[in-house]
């Protein structure tokens, strides 16, 4: 009777040390999906975790840079007059009440125009009143826009930085005289572009001397 009764469990034993013995020489038994997932110590969530990375790798590679803003931070000329503000005017060439969005600045023909900020060359030709035209592009809808020049000296596409020369003081378009049309405008919408010429607040209240000389201005 004790014989039988240790038999058993013998038995029971060389049977699963058989099982285990056939999983391993068969390539069928070595590693399916379900013994690849009990032998990680996370179990389901191991496979949920895989699955997760990959996406994160393809969001990795998929998603585009960001793009560098430079914001303009330093006057357009060495020196000029301020010879009308932004916001509304009476206008020098068409008469009556307009929004003026820009400022207008005067200052010798041949005066050297200087890019406010790095960036990209959106144009470069003659663009309607605003005769010999540029505008660059700095990254996040923010873009800068200088009218009326004598000629220019970027492309379309060109890449320019802080301080480069762009172009000349001139009186294209339409205009009273020698003066630079200086615009800065973000998503499409004109803002006054004082602040914008100054590297600090203090020397905000010294940018510009005020005075008579060229205006103009498409609107």
């Amino acid at each position: 009777m004790a014989a039988a009764i240790t038999r058993k469990p013998i038995t029971a034993l060389l049977a699963c040390c058989g099982a285990f013995m056939v999983m391993a020489a068969s390539p069928a038994y070595a590693r399916t999906d379900d013994a690849a997932l009990s032998a990680s110590p996370l179990g389901e969530g191991d496979s949920q975790f895989r699955a997760l990375f990959a996406d994160w790798k393809s969001l990795d590679r998929n998603t585009a840079p960001i793009a560098k803003v430079s914001i303009p931070s330093q006057m357009p000329l060495e020196k000029a007059t301020l010879t009308s503000d932004f916001g509304m005017r009476i206008h020098p060439v068409l008469g009556g009440r307009r929004a003026h969005k820009g400022i207008d600045l005067a200052a010798p023909s041949g005066t050297p125009v200087y890019a406010t900020a790095d960036g990209l060359v959106g144009m470069a030709q003659w663009f309607s009143s605003y005769g010999n035209y540029v505008q660059i592009e700095h990254g996040a809808g923010l873009e800068t826009r200088f009218g009326h020049l004598s000629g220019y000296t970027v492309r379309a596409g060109d890449r320019v930085t802080k301080g480069q020369l762009i172009g000349y003081v001139g009186s294209t378009g339409r205009s009273t005289g020698p003066h630079l049309h200086y615009e800065v405008r973000i998503a499409g919408d004109a803002v006054n572009p004082l602040p914008y010429m100054v590297e600090t607040t203090a020397q905000e209240a010294f940018a510009l001397a005020r005075g008579e000389g060229g205006k103009g201005g498409p609107e």
